[in-house]
């Protein structure tokens, strides 16, 4: 029986003998959605854990807690090999946190109050500013402002964003953080710093993903371009939005906005 003849022996008796997959595509992708969420959960302990080993054993080194290596230069290599390994995890955790944003992402955003994800997100950079020299003021003192947000992804915002803002700051300034409600139900959290902005006219290049303003050959910051881009992921799977305004080789204004709760 040929292949027309039996279509059309089955509409003579109101079956179908072979359906096509009409949702072939959209099958597909389902099948591509599940293998790679698969091979980040075995990157993720694969690299992980050998990398966890690494940053802390060569820490261990580096502090000599059993005892003298012998020559300076032994600790200071190992306080190397402790940097690199704690720069490409978080490389990797960014890579991480794109691809699970991307896919949808698992954030849960509900009413939590503003000024404690603030004063926390401000203590875990305090050392980092403190090196290099720049002070962190928080402007915002109303401790019943609350906005919907998921703790994980508030906190992710406002670390990439405090770090670029001290990446970018010149020694002996000041990085201003506050929040605000607005007259249209959203809360505003901004981060100001005076120091080397882009152009406006970059903005929304550089919130893609491994986006960098300097040019490849030039660059004075390291990083891959993941930052603004995790902020935006995370800012629109709360529901909220990011945004930025930059005075070229002046000052920058990051925004990201809330709901209100």
């Amino acid at each position: 029986m040929s292949f027309q003849t039996s279509i059309s022996g089955a509409s003579a008796q109101g079956q179908t003998a072979e359906t096509p997959n009409w949702n072939l595509e959209a099958a597909q992708q389902a099948d591509k959605d599940v293998a790679k969420r698969a091979f980040l959960r075995m990157v993720s302990h694969e690299l992980r854990t050998p990398l966890n080993s690494i940053i802390g054993f060569s820490d261990i080194l580096n502090q000599e807690l059993y005892g003298p290596l012998g020559s300076p230069q032994y600790v200071e290599y190992a306080g190397i090999i402790r940097d690199s390994g704690n720069k490409l995890l978080n490389l990797f955790n960014n890579f991480i946190d794109i691809v699970r944003l991307e896919g949808g992402g698992d954030l849960k955003p509900a009413p939590e109050r503003v000024l404690p994800a603030l004063q926390d997100a401000i203590s875990r950079v305090r050392n980092l500013a403190t090196a290099r020299a720049v002070t962190l003021y928080n402007r915002m003192l109303d401790d019943e402002l609350m906005a919907v947000s998921d703790p994980r992804g508030l906190a992710s915002c406002l670390d990439h964003l405090l770090r670029n803002a001290i990446d970018f700051t010149a020694e002996e300034d000041t990085v201003e953080i506050n929040a605000r409600p607005t007259a249209d139900g959203h809360v505003d959290i901004t981060i100001f710093n005076r120091g080397n902005a882009p152009d406006q006219a970059d903005i929304e290049r550089l919130m893609r993903p491994f986006e960098q303003g300097d040019n490849a050959v030039n660059r004075v910051h390291e990083g891959a371009g993941l930052g603004w881009a995790i902020v935006k992921l995370n800012a629109e799977a709360m529901g909220g939005a990011f945004g930025v305004i930059s005075r070229q080789g002046e000052a920058l204004k990051a925004i990201l906005r809330l709901k209100a709760a």
